[in-house]
């Protein structure tokens, strides 16, 4: 995994204020590989319950960036218990939880 203690505890902490302290944080692609380099943050949140994420996704972004430098970072969520989309299932196949 290719994330500074700081970020992984950032990116907890704007999950647990956006999605509420029971959502579970995947990191997956690139950066889930640590003998890769480069690439965005890819975040797959699982929810308690349904959420519309373009609705939360700008509210745990400015959590985020309020922690730490901006730069680029890709959310998807899903529900607990709902069917995952095809990139939903490759985080939780291959995603680390942070």
């Amino acid at each position: 995994m290719r994330l500074e203690a700081g970020e992984v505890k950032a990116i907890k902490a704007a999950a647990r204020l956006t999605f509420g302290p029971d959502a579970v944080v995947r990191l997956f692609g690139s950066r889930a590989d640590p003998d890769r380099r480069g690439g965005d943050i890819d975040l797959h949140i699982e929810t308690p319950g349904p959420v519309d994420i373009l609705e939360f996704k700008w509210d745990f972004l400015d959590r985020l960036f309020a922690r730490i430098d901006e730069q680029r970072v890709d959310v998807i969520a899903t529900a607990r218990g709902e069917l995952p989309t095809p990139i939903a299932r490759i985080a939780y196949r291959d995603g680390v939880i942070l």
